[in-house]
């Protein structure tokens, strides 16, 4: 990554690279609508791009991709695909992913270009930073905000805490999907 695209990344560039963790912790919906929790462990790679032109606004930001298994298991239980962006004039920081299961997540929020630490959201039914599910989920588990907090602690590891809030059939409370953990590089960004 040469230092042009490393400064238009804002806080951004801290997160380029390849990284692993082995301290995942999930808690999630069981099976029976309960709650579970896992262990995991997981990869993440986050690729540089840009300059990205909508007209006047200009975006640089990270392909990425995330993939999590279970601590002892070989098959992932959880993967996503997505895009992180950079709004240097708005100092804004937008967060696109989709899991496989059929939901689209576009959170967003206030971010300074030195930030170490930031937090960004989504909610359902919001033109800007909004939550898309398919039916099935929409109707069973569905997905009515989204939290995350990005906490930078050097240039070789950063922790996340994401709470993705879900309406379940079946139960009256709202129900906290969370997942956090500890990454450490493994790779610098090409």
């Amino acid at each position: 990554m040469n230092d042009d695209l490393r400064r238009n990344l804002g806080p951004l560039a801290a997160l380029a690279g390849i990284w692993e963790g082995q301290k995942g912790d999930d808690t999630a919906p069981a099976d029976d609508r309960g709650v579970e929790n896992n262990k995991y462990r997981e990869r993440l790679v986050f690729e540089p791009i840009g300059p990205t032109q909508n007209h006047e606004q200009v975006l640089y930001g990270l392909r990425y991709s995330t993939m999590a298994w279970r601590l002892g298991e070989e098959t992932p239980f959880h993967e996503e695909l997505g895009y992180w962006s950079w709004d240097a004039k708005a100092k804004q920081v937008f967060r696109a992913f989709m899991p496989p299961r059929g939901l689209t997540v576009f959170a967003g929020g206030s971010v300074e270009p030195t930030a170490r630490e930031w937090k960004i959201a989504a909610e359902v039914g919001s033109a800007t930073f909004g939550i898309c599910s398919n039916p099935f989920l929409d109707a069973e588990f569905r997905t009515v905000r989204y939290d995350l907090k990005i906490t930078v602690h050097g240039d070789d590891s950063f922790s996340y805490e994401e709470d993705t809030v879900m309406l379940m059939k079946g139960r009256k409370d709202l129900f906290h999907h969370v997942d956090k953990n500890t990454v450490k590089r493994v790779a610098e960004a090409k």
